[in-house]
């Protein structure tokens, strides 16, 4: 639909698109909120560390400890990663609050601490929101990135110089077996007909300048002029029958010329597994649930944490999370508490509404 380039017809699709997802969310609640109930309480505390093989945005990049609190039905994350603003993350102080037991419009909060001030996540997004997005559609490349998994394999490191043994780490007070984990590959697609000269040249200089951690202003000021729809190409003659009975791959062009590029880039990442940390991957698993979907590193997590991993808990992982960007993750402080005070997953009196405070969410 990018392609063909029609507005209309692309914005149905997407509207389309996110009822489907409101609509997984809401049909998988029932248990996500029983599978929490299940779990016992506990206190947990999550450390990133980031890094790229691009020393100039290796410079930018962010570390953060969050720390997770659960009791019954409801999750806290406390983080101080506030927003990234001209190339620089600005530190904070901000909770999410998750309330399985609450309406789904207030189920999860986001609070400022700094100004007191806190704000529910919108279940649905201004037509003006939906409007830039189709901008943003029909002015980038359509991507397809892919994490393959399949031939994935672990080994165990190796440490010593003359007498091999299998390597191992203290992470606090728990022993961990480390694995080298080999096969990760990510593939992606990009494609681009439905783009001008000057959108190539754009995108280009907007890419090139947050390499060099010196961006360039891309916002309009005024109201935006909306992207029309392109001209449609012209007709193929193909027939329905022609289609359809093409082998796999080898469908006639109905459309634009493709103009595409595939690439792969294979990642190779550790895990430190510990068959001796108190927690086990399904409590994790329940917790991710919840907080992937605010947070695109969370989500790199869940998918690499849902593979068949070896015996134990992974209480440090390295992934990649961009084609060049990688995270070690460590788990530390893990602890079940029955004590935990309910105080910590109610929004203080206080505090004052602000449904602008963080205006992407």
């Amino acid at each position: 639909a990018i392609s063909y380039g029609h507005r209309p017809t692309i914005a149905s699709i997407l509207r389309k698109l996110k009822q489907q997802v409101q609509g997984e969310v809401t049909t998988r609640r029932p248990d996500m909120i029983k599978g929490l109930k299940d779990l016992g309480d506990f206190c947990l505390d999550v450390k990133w560390d980031f890094s790229s093989w691009v020393p100039l945005v290796s410079r930018i990049l962010p570390s953060d400890i969050c720390k997770i609190t659960k009791k019954g039905a409801r999750v806290r994350l406390d983080t101080t990663l506030v927003d990234f603003n001209d190339m620089h993350w600005v530190r904070g102080d901000i909770s999410f609050i998750y309330n399985g037991d609450a309406p789904p419009e207030a189920a999860l909060a986001v609070l400022d601490n700094e100004a007191e001030v806190y704000q529910y996540i919108r279940q649905q997004e201004s037509e003006l929101e939906f409007e830039d997005e189709l901008d943003l559609l029909m002015s980038s490349d359509i991507v397809s990135a892919q994490l393959s998994t399949k031939p994935i394999t672990f080994h165990r490191e190796k440490s010593g110089w003359f007498w091999k043994q299998d390597r191992a780490e203290k992470f606090g007070n728990y022993l961990a077996d480390i694995y080298s984990v080999n096969g990760m590959v990510l593939e992606s697609r990009k494609r681009r007909e439905h783009l001008t000269e000057e959108d190539l040249q754009k995108n280009k200089a907007f890419i090139d300048s947050f390499s060099k951690g010196n961006p360039v202003g891309l916002e309009e000021e005024g109201s935006p002029a909306r992207r029309a729809s392109l001209t449609p190409p012209q007709p193929t003659g193909v027939a329905w029958s022609e289609y359809i009975n093409a082998p796999p791959g080898e469908f006639p062009l109905l459309g634009r010329r493709q103009v595409f590029k595939v690439s792969r880039k294979a990642f190779k990442a550790k895990v430190a597994m510990s068959e001796d940390f108190p927690m086990q991957v399904e409590m994790l698993l329940a917790v991710l649930e919840v907080v992937a979907p605010q947070f695109k590193h969370f989500k790199k997590l869940r998918e690499f944490v849902e593979m068949k991993l070896p015996p134990g808990f992974p209480v440090q992982v390295e992934i990649p999370v961009l084609p060049t960007v990688s995270a070690k993750v460590t788990f530390t402080n893990f602890q079940m508490k029955d004590d935990i005070p309910t105080s910590l997953f109610k929004i203080p009196k206080d505090f004052v509404l602000d449904p602008n405070r963080f205006p992407d969410l």
